[in-house]
Order: C-alpha cells, then structure tokens, then sequence
C-alpha cells in the first residue's frame, strides 16, 4: 500500500542533491578564481522508524535484528579542500603565492581576516592591498632596517618616495708597494724671502715667530733699500692655488687679530697643507714642516714624490696697504721617497661626498724585516682647518705579505649636521683584497669597496621566499623594508568564508598562530606569482552527473509513490 513517507523521503533527496548541485555550481564558476579552494557537501541518512529493536539469541531462537525503516537524506556538512592549487608565473612583483599550509594576514575596516590570494596591490598612499582593499599585514623594520617581529603592521612598500643615505664606515684597499723604490728622506722645501722688523738697519732686524703679523713688516726690495710688505691694517691672508702631488689643496683664509703673530700664521699653513714630523711606529717619519728661520717661512714638505708641494707667490695674498702678494716663495729642494695615493669618497650619515686622499711612502727597507711604509690620510673637505686625519705605519715581511698597520681609522670634523666625527676604518688586508709590497716598476693602490652611500630613492622592491621585502635605491643600497607574515590554523576547515577570497576565524578552526614564512608550517612565498584555484573540473562534472541522478532518481520515488496513491484511490470508486 502507498505511504505518504516515502513522498517526504523522496523529497529529501531532491533537496539534498539540489544542494549539492549549488556546491558544484559554485566550485565550477569559481575554476578560474586566485587561489579558490573547492568545497565538497556530505550526507549522512536521516532517523528511522523502528518496528522492532531485535531480539537476543536464546537457547529455541538465534535472534533476530532490528528492523528499520529510513526516512530520507539529510545534509550533514560541507567540507573545504585547503590542499595548494597550482603555482602560476605572473611576474607582478606584489602578486604572492603560497606554498604550504599558511594564510596572507589583512586588516579589513579594523577586523582581521585570512586569505590564500596574494594578487595584491598598491594604492596611492604606497601601502599593498587586496583587491577588494583590504590592507596587508606584517612586520616593520626599525631606523637600522631590521625586521621587528612580533607587532603586526600594514605594510607599506613607498617607492619612488622612499629617500636613503649611508654614512661610510669601513675601507678596503688592494694594490702592491714597489718594494724595490727609494727609501724617501725629504720632502720638497720651498722658502720665503726674509722679513724684516724694521727698515733702518742694514740688513735689517729680522722677524721671528714671535713677531706681531699686524705691525710694519718689511722686506729687502733687492737695491739694499727696504719695502713694506704689512702695513699693520692687513686683516686677512688669503691661500688659494696651492698644489700637492698635483691637487689644488683648496682656498683658506688667515684671520689676523690683536697679537696675531708669524707663529700663528706658520701653524695655520702646516695645517692647511696637511704637514708632519710625528713619528710614528719603528722609524716613520714624514719630515713635513713651517718653520721660521732667519727671518724667512720655510714650507718642507711631507717625504714621498706625491706628496710634492707646489708653491707659488701669486698663491698668498694679504689684504690691507702693503703689498698685495708679500710671500715671494722661492724652491729649493725636492721630494724623495717610492710612494702611490690614491683617492676614494666616503659619505657623512647626511649622504655628503667627501673626497680622502691616501698616500704611503717607504720608510725603510731591511734584508730581515722586509718593508716599512707609512700612510697619510689627508682631505680638503674636513670641516676643521687642519687636513690632515690619520697617520699609520705598515709592515711587510720578507715575502712582501701584510704583517700589521697601526691607526688604521681616520676622523673627519663635520659641521653640516651629520654625525661628529664621521669615523672610517681602512683595511688593508681583506682576505683576496689585501695590500702587498713587492718588487714592481711603480705601486699601485685602490679602493675596491667602502660601505657608505649618497642619498638614494627607493625605485623597486622583491619579495622573496621568506617574505622579506627587499627594496633597491637608486643609490646602489638594498635595504629590507618589511616582511610579510603568514597565520596557520590547526584545523583550517573550520574556518568561516566572509566573501571577497577572504577566511575568519571559526569555533573550529583554532587560534591563528602567526609567524614569518617557512616557520611553524606556513610555507614559503613565491614573489611574481599566483595561487590558481584547486577546483578539478572533471571531478566536478563526475560530481554534478551522480547529483543529477540522484535528483532524478528521488523525483521518480515521488511520482511513482503518486501513481499508487492515485490506485489506491481508484479502488474506492
């Protein structure tokens, strides 16, 4: 006899199965969406009617089993496939793909969410984004550019406003010392003509050190008479044009006070030339000096050939009513010694170019000790008068190998707001990058690398597999300026889809552990590329044929259940 149960029973199954056309319907339009995971519906049977519970075995009976009838179908769940999707090549370098079990971090309007879709973008305030807007979460870097783990930003990749400098603070040279050169013994030596305190003697009273620079100073006008060359109104001297080792040194000016003497004035040009007599090490000594002698500034330069000075008389000049160029200097002697310079910039912490001179002189040769050299770090972009910055001895041995130095930092006076003094070590014996001292037909000496910069903007950025943002300036500099972070959940299954390729946090899916990319699970990020979805299509339409025919199938248990009631009623007629 017909039932009405089996029309409910029927019915069941056409809503299941309908149901479940919609879950293939949406996994199909959605085989084309970044880093979709397709989504599966499970049933399970309904309740059923019991007539009988069974009965237990007994010594007439073997028992029997319970006797059932089932009402339907029901929806017991659906379920998510988080396994990865295929990895696609974009080449956009804020397209990211995942390869693991993580999950990009966003901050939606103050609430954070998850997704697998990584095809961001910038938005005109440099910040990454999705899509939909949603801003991207990970960590900042502090003023040294490292990572600070633990505090969740939105990130911010600012190029092309992004500015950088660096100040310098190491030094690697390479070259040879010619081991075989002339041992230097004097510097080149330029003199004065003589000054005279007075014009009524003959020759005259000389000056010395002590002399004041702002009374009547004289000098011989070569016919046994005398000329005034200060007046005692001069108030400034100014040198400009002085050479050394074929570089103008520059142009500075000598103030003359009340009690401003020849002294003063003589220490005032061994700083501006960068003169020394210190010695330094074992038997170092550049011989460089200004002294007074009988009356005449003799200027003797530092030892070594490209430390040669180049002094003319047009190069000194003194205001006031005396005589416009009153040094007339004269050579008398010139540099000795194998020596090499070289020049390199370094960069203040503002990203100011400053130009140092290097030079090394021998100082000595032994049959057992090998080489002694002496360097002199020198610049005329020091913002003190003196410019010379460091003095240093180094050794060789008797194979022409790098043995020692000593003051191997120099110190360079800025006064333009950058950091005071900016410090600079100089190594001379970097592993393939060292200086040697062998027999060669002249030295050489370079630079091969020093770790400052100028000011540089931020022109592009990359992403790499532990989701470290590294950014490329125009100055050469690359710099990490954040990091992407990944969530991973315990049971990713459970979590809740908002829309937009977006996740929530669910009942069952666990607390977000976050950490950086190829910990704890999350998997590694792959920069330029995407996540495509995971939807097999014909595992789809293997899917959408059996939910078909379970829905046909249930709509003929309604019909055929119809077409007997239909009897049934026809018996009463």
């Amino acid at each position: 006899m017909a039932s009405t149960t089996a029309l409910f029973t029927g019915l069941s199954g056409l809503m299941s199965n309908s149901r479940r056309l919609d879950v293939i319907g949406n996994n199909i339009a959605n085989v084309n969406t970044t880093a979709y995971k397709s989504n599966r519906m499970t049933f399970s049977p309904t309740f059923s009617r019991n007539f009988s519970l069974g009965t237990a075995p007994s010594d007439a009976t073997g028992g029997t089993n319970p006797g059932q009838v089932g009402l339907g179908v029901s929806v017991s769940g659906t379920q998510r496939n988080f396994n990865n999707g295929a990895i696609g090549v974009t080449g956009v370098a804020t397209d990211l793909a995942i390869e693991g079990d993580g999950f990009f971090i966003v901050n939606q309007a103050g609430s954070q969410y998850y997704t697998r879709s990584g095809s961001f973008i910038r938005n005109p305030e440099n910040g990454l984004i999705t899509q939909s807007g949603a801003k991207v979460m990970g960590y900042g870097v502090d003023e040294q550019f490292n990572i600070v783990e633990g505090n969740l930003v939105d990130l911010n990749i600012p190029v092309g406003t992004m500015t950088l400098a660096e100040q310098t603070r190491n030094v690697v040279f390479n070259g040879n010392l010619n081991a075989s050169g002339e041992v230097g013994t004097t510097g080149s030596i330029h003199e004065s003509r003589v000054f005279y305190t007075d014009a009524s003697g003959t020759p005259g009273t000389e000056v010395t050190g002590a002399t004041n620079l702002n009374t009547p100073i004289y000098v011989s006008d070569g016919a046994g008479g005398f000329v005034q060359a200060f007046d005692g109104s001069a108030t400034s001297i100014t040198v400009s044009g002085v050479e050394k080792g074929g570089k103008d040194l520059g142009t500075a000016i000598f103030e003359i006070e009340a009690g401003t003497t020849f002294d003063d004035y003589v220490a005032f040009l061994d700083e501006y030339m960068g003169l020394d007599s210190s010695a330094i090490g074992s038997s170092s000594d550049l011989g460089g000096s200004v002294a007074m002698v009988g009356g005449a500034i003799v200027v003797t330069g530092n030892e070594g050939t490209v430390q040669q000075l180049d002094i003319e008389t047009g190069d000194f000049t003194a205001n006031g009513t005396g005589l416009g160029n009153p040094f007339v200097m004269t050579k008398t002697g010139d540099a000795t010694g194998e020596s090499v310079q070289t020049s390199f910039v370094v960069y203040d912490s503002l990203g100011t170019p400053l130009t140092i001179d290097l030079s090394f002189v021998l100082q000595g040769t032994t049959p057992s000790g090998g080489t002694t050299w002496e360097f002199v770090a020198e610049s005329s972009d020091n913002d003190a008068t003196d410019r010379l910055l460091a003095l240093g001895e180094v050794t060789f041995d008797t194979n022409g190998r790098f043995v020692s130095a000593s003051n191997q930092s120099f110190s360079i006076q800025r006064t333009n707001g950058a950091v005071n003094p900016l410090t600079v070590n100089m190594d001379f014996d970097s592993g393939t990058d060292a200086v040697s001292s062998f027999t060669d037909s002249a030295s050489n000496l370079a630079a091969v690398f020093q770790d400052g910069s100028p000011i540089g903007t931020l022109g592009s950025f990359s992403i790499g597999e532990d989701g470290v943002i590294s950014g490329a300036f125009t100055n050469g500099l690359t710099r990490t300026i954040g990091q992407v972070a990944l969530a991973k959940f315990s049971n990713s299954a459970g979590l809740v889809d908002v829309g937009d390729n977006l996740f929530g946090s669910g009942p069952n899916s666990g607390t977000a552990l976050i950490a950086s990319p190829r910990e704890f699970g999350t998997g590694r990020v792959v920069g330029g590329a995407l996540e495509l979805s995971n939807v097999d299509l014909s595992q789809e339409f293997i899917n959408m044929i059996l939910a078909s025919t379970g829905y046909s199938a249930a709509s003929r248990v309604i019909t055929t259940t119809d077409e007997l009631i239909t009897q049934l009623l026809a018996l009463g007629r």
